[in-house]
This record gives structure tokens, sequence and C-alpha cells, in this order.
């Protein structure tokens, strides 16, 4: 059942009913959205909950099913018969996470790309005239760049806002249009976050109507007038954001309470050490010690460049260190590969989940199999139907969706690539499991999952290193966590200690007694 509260005044863009099924997977059903104009309308929902085919419904890029309407301003249309080009002549306009600028060009060659270029009366670009143009587009904006300023110099922020002008450049007015922004915070840099968001308010202030998608919650409270949250391809909420907290929002995107994101730490770890690292120098690694026991989940904290991820590939043999000793299980453990370590018992999920985890081209059930691949041979043949039927099983274990092992991994939610990811690894029962940002640009939902699938794995006996820039994942999902600084372990934490305030002061300050 849908919740709205509020009346509906001037509303600016409206769906109705509208649906979408692939191959007889309905992943969006009856979703009835209203957005009002001038407001921003924050847009929520884990990975998997339809808010990405909803706008891609909207963009034309997906043809609904039939039954539903769209409107947009003066615009209306049967949703399976809307297109782009309707998209566009509505009024609405898009931006994405990748801002899909060219970093070659000028910026004056950018907007220009958007509306074409101003010729002379030979034929030739008249340049001047058009800077001349992309000024005004700037200063309409208030974005103090140079039209001459190749976008490949700018900051992230203003190739962000300069990817918006061009959308609604050609706009009469502030309040003719709805601009679309699908995560347009994800891949900024923490200080330039506030400059985008303090332009949206600028906009939003002007009359722009904006629709903001993201999975950053405080964002959304402080910038949004209201929120609409999907789940499980189903609306379940619009209501306004005065009076909402986080801890509301993460309850109605994953349908639990919050208490119950982190999984129950056990009371007691195994004493036994499963990997021991002594005096390891790699890149800037200076003399690395720890050990990891069976059973273990051992955090490790650090700034960028204090050599987290360095850490985890030498493990797995993606970078040779210059110095030190490995011991797993008893015995001296030196990968020069991956291969080596993944035949030891080691398996990685790294950062980089789109160039490094997934193969993206590839169906979910044959991204799940690749590190098993060869117990589906038989005679020289490969059988696939035992590795459909493990496939399936894997599918509906990590609850990925849409629940079926036919999809390219590539089409599916960045939530959902993960979970296909871990599959692929924990199938394994790995003796030790490196994990590098686990749920970097994955919803509440879908990290909730995760952590109860860590957590089995662990509860079977295997130990995990985990890195992760969130200190509230380190405090909750870590049984200790060590500290890294400046290439060296600089502290480490358990019990009271488990806590985000205190792993950041630890993670922050130059001295500290050595773990």
């Amino acid at each position: 059942m849908t919740e709205i509260t509020g009346g509906a005044q001037d509303v600016v863009l409206r769906t109705t009913g509208l649906s979408k099924t692939f191959a007889g997977i309905t992943v969006l059903t009856d979703a009835h959205l209203e957005v009002r104009r001038g407001e921003i309308h924050a847009l929520l929902g884990g990975n998997g909950s339809g808010k990405s085919t909803l706008i891609k419904v909207l963009a034309g890029v997906y043809g609904a099913d039939p039954g539903g309407r769209i409107d947009v301003q003066d615009v209306s249309a049967r949703a399976d018969e809307w297109s782009p080009h309707v998209a566009r002549s509505a009024g609405l306009h898009f931006v994405h996470q990748d801002p899909a600028v060219f970093a070659p060009l000028t910026v004056a060659e950018n907007l220009a790309i958007g509306r074409g270029f101003i010729q002379s009366a030979g034929g030739r670009i008249d340049w001047p005239a058009n800077r001349r143009r992309a000024a005004q587009v700037l200063e309409r904006f208030s974005l103090d760049v140079s039209p001459k300023a190749l976008v490949a110099s700018l900051r992230p922020a203003d190739r962000t806002m300069l990817s918006i002008a061009r959308a609604l450049q050609d706009q009469e007015g502030a309040h003719d249009g709805v601009l679309v922004l699908d995560e347009p915070t994800a891949s900024l840099p923490a200080g330039e976050v506030d400059i985008l968001l303090d332009a949206l308010r600028t906009y939003a202030a002007a009359g722009q109507t904006i629709v903001y998608v993201s999975h950053r919650l405080p964002e959304v409270l402080q910038l949004a007038d209201r929120v609409t949250v999907l789940r499980d391809g189903h609306q379940v909420a619009t209501r306004q954001v005065a009076g909402l907290d986080e801890r509301t929002l993460v309850e109605l995107i994953s349908g639990r309470d919050l208490e119950r994101v982190f999984p129950e730490r056990p009371e007691t770890v195994s004493d036994e050490v499963v990997l021991s690292v002594r005096g390891l120098i790699a890149g800037p690694l200076q003399g690395v010690d720890f050990d990891l026991h069976r059973g273990e989940v051992l955090g490790v904290a650090g700034l960028l460049g204090s050599g987290r991820t360095t850490l985890l590939r030498s493990l797995f043999g993606d970078r040779s260190p210059e110095a030190g000793q490995i011991t797993l299980e008893g015995a001296t453990f030196s990968p020069r590969k991956p291969a080596s370590a993944i035949k030891a018992g080691i398996a990685m999920v790294p950062e980089d989940r789109g160039a490094e985890g997934l193969f993206g081209s590839m169906s979910v059930r044959e991204n799940m199999s690749a590190a098993v691949v060869s117990r589906y041979w038989s005679r020289g043949r490969l059988q696939h139907s035992r590795e459909r039927g493990e496939a399936r099983e894997l599918v509906d274990a990590f609850g990925v969706r849409p629940a079926s092992d036919d999809p390219v991994a590539g089409t599916l939610s960045g939530g959902n690539q993960q979970k296909v990811v871990m599959a692929r690894w924990l199938r394994r029962e790995p003796v030790v499991l490196l994990l590098d940002e686990p749920t970097q640009g994955v919803d509440v939902k879908a990290r909730s999952e995760i952590y109860e699938h860590i957590r089995r794995a662990v509860a079977q006996g295997t130990s995990v290193l985990l890195v992760t820039s969130d200190f509230d994942e380190l405090a909750h999902l870590s049984d200790r966590v060590v500290v890294l600084r400046k290439g060296r372990v600089t502290a480490e934490a358990r019990g009271s200690d488990l806590d985000p305030q205190r792993l950041t002061e630890l993670s922050y300050l130059s001295e500290e007694t050595p773990a």
C-alpha cells in the first residue's frame, strides 16, 4: 500500500499505474509519483527497488507495460508510448552519476554539443559567438569557470554543474522543466558535495523542479522537500522531509528496524591464528604486523594513502611485497599471483566492482561460476544443467534481484552486482576473505543482507579482513580493528573502543601506541 501525505498542488510530473516487466519478472508495480513545481523531490529505494527502472522509463529508455500514464507539464501520454523524444519535448532533463562531459574539449564546446554550434554566414563555426553564448549560460547557472577552460581542468563538482547547465540551457525559465539527478554526488570528493548541494538549492529557490535520486540519506534530509520511497518494486511512502530522520528513512527503505541492519557479534572469537603478517613492506606499507584469528572479522581503519588496499592486494598475490613474512594456517605463504592465493584459500572482493569484480557483459550464472568453473567440466564438456541449478540456488540464497541467473550482470543494480560477486567467492568457503569497501555504492537494505552473509561465513570458519572508509561499518561489523597510519599499524581497537568516533580519532591522530 502506498502512503501519501500532503495535498497535491501544481503537480508538474505525475505517473499513474506505472509498471515494468522484464522476461516475465515484474520489477516495478503500479508506481504513482507526483512531483510539485519548484520542489526538490527525493526518490529513494534499495538496490533492486525499482527506482532506476522508474527513471529509465521516464527517460524513454525503457518502455513501460501497458496501462500506465505519464504526465509532464502539458504533455500526457500512455506510458508504453513514452519515448526519449517525448521526454525531451515535455521538459524532462536527466543528469546521471557520470556527468558525461567531454574532458578534452572546452566548456564552450561542451555546452554547444548540447544545442548546436553557432555558425557564421560562410558556414564555419563562429567561436567568439559560441564563447559569448557559453558565458551567458555560465552566468545564469552561477558557474565560475571560463568558456575557454578545458573540462579536464575542472573540479568534479564543476563538471557536474556544467552537465546540469548543458541540460537546462534551452529552458526559457526555471519553471519550464524537470531536472532529474541520478546519484549526482556519488563520485564527488567529500569537500565538493556541499558545492553542488548549494548550487541545487539556488536553482530550486529560483523555481527549478528537481527529482533527486541518492543513497546518501543525510544529503536528502538537508536538501529535499519531499521524498518517495520504493521497495521491491512497490511505492511504499511519499512524505514531507520536515520531521523525518535518518532512522525513519532507513526503516522505510529496508522494511526493517535500524538496529537489525548490523548482525550481532559473537561474544568470543577463537584464539587460533589463521593468518600472520610480520614486517610487510609494499608501496606505502612500511613494516606491517598483525594476526587474524579463525572466524574473526578484523577491520582495517586508515585514511586515503595509508596502504589499506595495498595490504589486501599483497595478500591476494596482486602485488609482490618487497619484504616481510606471511604465514597462512601455519605454513609460509608467498603468493606471486592471484591464482596461487585462490588455490591456498584466499578470496578477494575488490573496491572497484565494475572494473575488477564483475564480468559485466556475462550472465549472473557465469559470474557466479567463474571461481569454480572447473567443477562443471566432465569429459571435455561443461555441465550446464548443474551450473544453472547451483546458480539459481545462489540467486535465491543471496536475494539477487531480479530472481534469475540469466540477466547480464552489468544490467543489475549496484547492490545486486555486489551480491553476485560475494556469492562467487563465498561459495568457495575461503579460509580468508579480503573485503575492500564491500558496501560502497550499496543501499542500506542490500548492506544489511551483505553483512548477514559475511557473518554467516564467519560462523562457518572463514576469517575476514575488512577495509572500509565507513567507520560505522567498521565499528559494528568488526570483532577487532587495527589502524594503519603512515604505512604501519599504529593502534588496535576492541570492545568499548569499537566506536565510530573513537576509530575516527585513531585514524587522524599522529601519535598512537602501537598495537
